[in-house]
């Protein structure tokens, strides 16, 4: 999570929605990759941080199923990163910040919870989540100030 929270660091410091997401591949325990939010900088609306590691993961694996790894997110994904961690068969999800208003997990579509959803990875939340929730809350009073 540590990674996730300096992903999420780097985000803001470009002016990013500051989330920070980590691949971890279970078996061999290594960090196959990490991201943070570019929705900005590539003008896209999906180019949320845990999209971009499911991504790139993939394409370092090689394989469309992440089933022996572990994202670590510093927000609850909203339901389509939750979705997407869904169709990658990701086995564990790990977030910080609970997300009352934008989360698919714990709140919102619960998109796990759905009779329609393929794969429910182990989750758990709350996983550094002062510090997650600190840079959030930071990061939007000073948008408010500007």
């Amino acid at each position: 999570m540590e990674i996730a929270l300096f992903e999420a660091r780097k985000a803001a410091a470009v002016g990013e929605v500051p989330i920070g997401a980590v691949i971890r591949d279970d078996l061999t325990d290594t960090v196959l990759v990490s991201a943070h939010n570019k929705v900005e900088q590539l003008l896209d609306p999906t180019a949320h941080a845990e999209i971009l590691a499911i991504r790139e993961a993939t394409s370092v694996l090689g394989t469309k199923v992440l089933s022996n790894c572990t994202i670590f997110v510093t927000l609850e994904p909203c339901a389509m990163c939750a979705q997407a961690i869904s169709l990658a068969k990701l086995k564990r999800l790990i977030f910080g910040a609970y997300d009352p208003k934008g989360g698919g997990v714990e709140h919102g579509g619960r998109i796990f919870d759905r009779a329609t959803c393929n794969h429910r990875p182990e989750v758990i939340g709350g996983w550094h989540e002062r510090e997650a929730s600190e840079l959030l809350s930071s990061f939007f009073q000073q948008l408010r100030e500007s």
